[in-house]
């Protein structure tokens, strides 16, 4: 039954790929996938089946990593894992996590939510960078902080939900830019041009946006550019080399199979391919999509 239950979702995700138009690049592909709900963190196979799945409570961040590796989020730590299902790296921590990225050096970068602690760990879980953004006695909460990103310039953007903005940080904690953001921002990253792309969840407007380095919005999308408004909150996403954007839409707050779990959508606004296996998972909050054989597929390295 659990097999023919599987094979029914399978079968809904690839009739909604089937109606994507040529633009698509997600159509055929494999991709990883987190799910919040569910507690697991899975490779989606070209046919929309499952072919690799490790439990992960609570997954907001995902990365495939060189040789097949996943690295991801666990709710309250990260944790590597090689196809064989072998633990390579894990870091478990009292504080709620939502940031997770494998550094160029090695090292693995962490943003623990609750402490307001962005940390640089060596594969022996050695902490060799340490950057403090709250007081250790006056913790942050459930929606200081979700996805963060440490970038090329040593510096450090994160994406403050429940205040609805979203900051860099050089290494000494002196904020060097800001901006609002139209709804709590879950996940940011920073485009090549030196723009960032921001996602929104549903405390405000479901969006995603791109805004220039003065802050100003050059380009977004909503649900008022979308027939039946699918956008629900939105969470992780990964820009496409063909210049679309692939979006995760958490369906959590009451919303379970009421919309795609991902979109792929062109920078005119046009979705132009869906994942909606709601049988099989639950809140999809972050993906990353493969190239060919067990490596991510380069973009702009936005994910």
């Amino acid at each position: 039954m659990h097999n023919l239950t599987r094979a029914l979702g399978a079968s809904l995700a690839l009739a909604l790929a089937a109606a994507a138009d040529d633009t698509s690049f997600m159509k055929g592909k494999r991709f990883a996938v987190g799910d919040y709900s569910s507690g697991k963190v899975c490779i989606v196979e070209a046919d929309g089946t499952v072919g690799w799945e490790q439990k992960a409570p609570n997954c907001n961040d995902l990365w495939i990593l060189p040789g097949g590796s996943l690295l991801f989020s666990t709710g309250h730590g990260v944790k590597e894992v090689a196809k064989d299902g072998t633990v390579k790296f894990e870091y478990k921590s009292a504080a709620e996590i939502y940031a997770v990225q494998r550094l160029a050096n090695g090292n693995t970068f962490v943003g623990e939510c609750t402490t307001g602690r962005l940390l640089e760990l060596a594969p022996d879980n050695t902490v060799v960078k340490e950057l403090a953004l709250l007081p250790a006695d006056k913790p942050g909460g459930h929606a200081y902080i979700r996805n963060a990103r440490a970038l090329k310039n040593g510096n450090y953007l994160v994406a403050h939900y429940g205040g609805k903005y979203v900051t860099e940080y050089a290494p000494d904690g002196k904020a060097v830019w800001t901006v609002k953001t139209p709804g709590g921002p879950h996940s940011v990253a920073r485009l090549a041009s030196g723009n960032t792309l921001i996602a929104c969840g549903d405390s405000g407007t479901p969006c995603l946006i791109e805004v220039n380095p003065t802050g100003q919005t050059v380009w977004e999308v909503s649900n008022k550019d979308l027939p039946d408004q699918p956008l629900k909150f939105l969470t992780g996403f990964q820009k496409l080399p063909n210049g679309n954007v692939l979006i995760s839409n958490w369906l959590g707050h009451g919303k379970f199979g009421t919309a795609p779990h991902l979109l792929e959508i062109t920078p005119d606004k046009k979705v132009v391919w869906t994942y909606a296996d709601h049988k099989t998972f639950k809140t999809i909050s972050t993906v990353q999509v493969f190239a060919e054989g067990d490596t991510a597929v380069d973009g702009e390295g936005t994910h």
